[in-house]
């Protein structure tokens, strides 16, 4: 028998659900083991339907683009006359939080990863087995409960 969930886990699994799939308030609150009430709540509050329409990207999409961020940077710096190439405290500030950028989003697994697998791989048996599909979909709700 899984654990309870917290409150912050239920949060945090509902956010996850709303952005990635596209469920009802209800659905998801179903799965979470809350309100409606409170799914909405967090949607509005934490302003999730922006994140969602924002929510385009890839985690390599994602590096590859702060990758080029940094390129654009030290590409500005080299086209500048001998003897003053080097980055200001700005440029050097926004390299450093770009590359923490780039280690955080390549070392993370959370549950965010997870959830993603999980659907694309639910979406895939679903193709092959429709009852198949439902009974992973609840041994995967299952699971991810029990991660939290």
């Amino acid at each position: 028998m899984a654990t309870q969930l917290t409150s912050k886990q239920k949060k945090e699994w509902a956010k996850v659900l709303y952005l990635k799939e596209n469920l009802t308030q209800q659905e998801i609150a179903d799965k979470v083991g809350s309100s409606r009430v409170s799914v909405s709540k967090w949607i509005k509050e934490g302003k999730w339907e922006e994140m969602k329409v924002g929510l385009t990207l890839t985690k390599d999409e994602q590096i590859q683009n702060i990758y080029r961020q940094i390129a654009s940077i030290n590409d500005a710096i080299s086209g500048r006359p001998e003897g003053q190439r080097y980055a200001s405290p700005a440029e050097a500030d926004t390299i450093g939080k770009l590359s923490s950028a780039v280690k955080k989003l390549e070392g993370d697994i959370g549950i965010a990863d997870f959830v993603s697998v999980g659907i694309k791989f639910i979406e895939w048996i679903r193709k092959v087995d429709l009852q198949k599909a439902k009974d992973v979909t609840a041994l995967w709700d299952a699971f991810i409960k029990e991660q939290m």
